[in-house]
């Protein structure tokens, strides 16, 4: 294996393969992964590694699946600093908002939008997140979504419309025919860029209707829906994703038994995004209800200039562990595999043979340290298809 890597060494391995290992995450102890290429070709025990002419020690310390973040608002402009501080100074969060980083969006280059997304891409990848799904949305006209799926394609496959966040000021009057441009002519331009149709089925954005109206016409042109679901309040968009097939309902904040139930008889992935919640002083998703319902469940930070402006899975670990009722395994699992099947792949969240390699070498002996220790940088090495980045 003249042309592999080997890491040895590793204290604690976590592969998400429970054929691999022990539990759900198939830890293995004292292991080595040798990676070829963007693949992993070998997992085990450290003594039995075959032999390769590179080797890296991982000096007794955890080694993960890169994080899967399925779910980031990269592409914009501007600043929020100030909405952010008169809401810690007691002003509650609404969707609104968001229409002031649609206006710095629309004024900014295709330059400042490249140059915004590869600095939150690059401080994503530092904190050991390899995999991003990256939405439009701050554009809201047919040219501004368009461009901002362009941008947003440079730097991942997992490109979401969102043209439907809100609705424009300059449709406030005729909401109808906004939906109307996003379902037509900004549709058209969008659907080459994309992977998915998202939209923000809430009070303030879209209702039940027109989220469902949006979403269909998204499928007919061979996108995949995903939904910003019950995040504000109980409302229609978890069992309409459930309904539509669609790959994740995001947020999952306000839930009815009904909610749970559509849930855990479909296959969509409940994203929690705990970020959110952190910094508009909101009610946190119970994480602990939806697993113990057998709900499959993701983490996200949700990174955005608004209402979840972090970039750091590993931070979001630890609000799920001690805020949202999940042990540190469930939620190194939701933050790794859990994405993954938000995402619809297989080829990432695990450490197998034939798997990418992304891997995150944590300056720590176990995983649960994400937890344990919240707040401290602990990625010491990252491997992004095979590549130390």
């Amino acid at each position: 294996m003249t042309t592999a890597t080997a890491i040895i060494d590793i204290s604690t391995l976590v592969t998400n393969d429970p054929s691999l290992g022990e539990g759900p995450l198939g830890l293995l102890q004292n292991a080595a992964v040798v990676i070829d290429g963007d693949r992993i070709v070998w997992v085990g025990e450290s003594s039995k590694a075959p032999a390769t002419d590179n080797q890296v020690d991982a000096g007794g310390r955890a080694l993960l699946p890169g994080f899967v973040d399925s779910h980031s608002h990269l592409v914009f402009a501007g600043d929020r600093t100030a909405e952010f501080n008169a809401r810690m100074s007691g002003r509650p969060y609404s969707a609104g908002g968001i229409r002031t980083t649609v206006a710095a969006t629309r004024a900014a280059s295709d330059q400042d939008l490249e140059e915004n997304v590869a600095r939150y891409v690059r401080e994503a990848r530092r904190q050991g997140t390899t995999t991003l799904e990256i939405k439009s949305g701050y554009g809201l006209t047919s040219q501004d979504e368009a461009r901002s799926l362009e941008v947003a394609s440079a730097f991942t496959d997992e490109v979401t419309y969102l043209g439907a966040h809100v609705v424009p000021p300059e449709f406030a009057d005729d909401p109808a025919a906004y939906v109307d441009l996003v379902t037509g002519p900004m549709l058209d331009l969008c659907a080459p860029h994309a992977r998915w149709i998202d939209v923000f089925c809430e009070q303030g954005a879209f209702d039940g209707d027109q989220a469902r109206t949006i979403l269909t016409a998204g499928a007919q042109r061979g996108l995949t829906p995903r939904v910003h679901a019950n995040q504000l309040t109980q409302g229609p968009g978890v069992q309409l994703a459930v309904e539509l097939g669609a790959a994740s309902a995001d947020h999952c904040t306000h839930l009815s038994d009904a909610d749970v139930d559509a849930l855990a008889q479909g296959d969509t992935v409940a994203t929690l995004l705990p970020g959110a919640e952190f910094s508009t002083r909101s009610r946190y998703p119970d994480a602990r209800r939806l697993l113990d319902a057998g709900v499959t469940v993701a983490l996200s930070p949700d990174c955005n200039p608004g209402s979840s402006f972090t970039s750091s899975m590993s931070f979001c670990v630890a609000l799920a562990v001690r805020e949202m009722g999940m042990t540190p395994d469930e939620a190194v699992w939701a933050a790794t595999a859990g994405g993954a099947r938000a995402l619809r792949r297989t080829d990432v969240g695990r450490v197998a043979p034939g798997a990418r390699a992304d891997l995150t070498l944590l300056d720590a002996p176990s995983p649960v340290h994400l937890a344990y220790r919240p707040g401290v940088p602990l990625a010491a090495a990252v491997w992004h298809g095979g590549t130390l980045v």
